[in-house]
C-alpha cells in the first residue's frame, strides 16, 4: 500500500495588510513539507485545487514543479484538478511538463470539486456540473492515449487532426478519477478503467464498499484487468506520538474549518462528541497514534476490500509549520511501515 500527504496549501486568513507576505511564508513552508515526505519515504504528495482565500492552490502544477525540483523519489499529483472548470488540453500539458521535469513522477487525480466558485469565476452554468465533466474527461482520455486528437464537444471548439505536445514521460501519464458518494462517479471510473480515489471526510468509511463494489463491477463487465481498478482512500488524519497530543493539537482548528464550512453547507456546528465519534473505531477520522492509525488503516483497507494507496488530508486544522512536518515524520518511519 501507498501513503502519502494531501494538501490544499492553506494559509492563515488574516485581516492585516500584509496578506501576501504570510501567503509567501505559507508557500515557502509548504515545500519544505514536501521534501520532508521525500525524505522520510512517502510514496506520494498531493495538491488540491481551490480559488478560494484560505487556500493557495489555485494552480498546483505549478507548486508540484517547484516541488519536483526538489525531491528524488516521492510522485507528485493533483488531488483533485477540477476538470469541469479547466480546459484539458492545458490539464495535460501542464502535468506532461511537471511529468518531465520530475522525471516521470507526475500522476492528476481529476474531479469535479467539492467547492463550486471556480464554476462563476470562469464563467461557466453550475447546471452543467456534470455534463462538463463528462466532456472535458473524455477528451482529457483521448489526449492521454494519442498524440493527434480529433474530437467534437459542447462545451469545447473541436479538435482535428490536432498534435498535443509536449509528451510525457510516462505513457501513459497515470490519470485516477477522484469521487464522493454518487454511484454514477464510481460507476463510470470502473467503465472506464481509471484508478480511483475516494475522498471520505466523514461518515464511517465502511459504508462506502457497496459503492466500491459497484465500482469493481463495473471495471470487470467492462474488461479492465483488476490490477487496473484500484482504490484509494483519501481522509483527513493527524499523527502525533501520544493520541492526547494528536486530539488537543488537531480539535480546535479541525472544530473552527468545519464550523465554518458548515455555515455555507447548513452543516450543524462540530462539537467535541461528533468529533470522537468521527474518531472512533469505523469512523473517517484519523487523528492519533502511529500504532493506532497504522491499525485503523488496515481496518480501513479490508472494510472496502482492499485499497492501493492511503493519504492524509491534515493542513485543514490551523496547525503549525512545526507540528505538520513532525506528524509526516511520524506517518514516514513509523506508519508506513507497519501498514507495507
Amino acid at each position: 500500500m501507498e501513503i502519502g500527504i494531501d494538501s490544499f496549501a492553506a494559509t492563515t486568513l488574516s485581516n492585516d495588510k500584509n496578506t501576501a507576505m504570510h501567503s509567501m511564508y505559507a508557500m515557502a513552508e509548504l515545500l519544505e513539507r514536501i521534501e520532508q515526505a521525500d525524505i522520510t519515504g512517502l510514496d506520494v504528495f498531493g495538491i488540491g485545487e481551490h480559488h478560494r482565500k484560505e487556500f493557495l492552490d489555485s494552480a498546483p502544477a505549478i507548486i508540484l514543479a517547484s516541488a519536483a525540483a526538489r525531491t528524488k523519489q516521492i510522485r507528485l499529483t493533483s488531488a483533485v484538478t477540477v476538470l469541469s472548470a479547466a480546459d484539458p488540453v492545458r490539464v495535460f500539458q501542464n502535468f506532461a511538463t511537471l511529468d518531465l521535469i520530475s522525471k516521470g513522477r507526475a500522476e492528476m487525480v481529476v474531479g469535479r470539486g467539492s467547492f463550486t466558485e471556480a464554476f462563476p469565476l470562469f464563467g461557466l452554468n453550475l447546471q452543467d456540473y456534470d455534463a462538463l465533466f463528462s466532456e472535458k474527461l473524455d477528451l482529457l482520455l483521448k489526449i492521454q492515449k494519442n498524440e493527434i486528437v480529433t474530437w467534437s464537444g459542447k462545451f469545447r471548439p473541436s479538435l482535428h487532426q490536432q498534435a498535443i505536445y509536449p509528451r510525457p514521460l510516462q505513457n501513459p501519464i497515470p490519470i485516477w478519477l477522484g469521487v464522493g458518494g454518487t454511484p454514477e462517479s464510481f460507476i463510470r471510473a470502473g467503465t472506464l478503467g481509471l484508478p480511483l480515489m475516494v475522498a471520505v471526510i466523514g461518515g464511517e468509511t465502511h459504508r462506502f464498499r457497496p459503492l466500491v463494489d459497484l465500482y469493481r463491477e463495473a471495471g470487470k463487465k467492462a474488461g479492465h484487468p483488476p490490477e487496473l481498478l484500484k482504490v484509494g482512500l483519501h481522509s483527513l488524519g493527524y499523527v502525533a506520538n501520544t493520541s492526547a497530543e494528536a486530539i488537543a493539537d488537531y480539535y480546535p482548528g479541525y472544530a473552527e474549518t468545519f464550523t465554518r464550512i458548515g455555515r455555507e453547507r447548513g452543516w450543524p456546528p462540530v462539537s467535541k462528541a461528533r468529533f470522537d465519534a468521527q474518531n472512533g473505531e469505523s469512523g473517517a477520522l484519523l487523528v492519533g497514534n502511529p500504532e493506532e492509525i497504522a491499525r485503523k488503516i488496515l481496518r480501513h483497507s479490508e472494510s472496502l476490500g482492499g485499497i492501493s494507496r492511503f493519504t492524509f488530508q491534515m493542513d485543514n486544522a490551523a496547525l503549525s509549520h512545526a507540528k505538520l512536518l513532525q506528524s509526516i515524520k511520524l506517518i514516514g518511519t513509523r506508519v508506513k511501515p507497519l501498514v507495507v
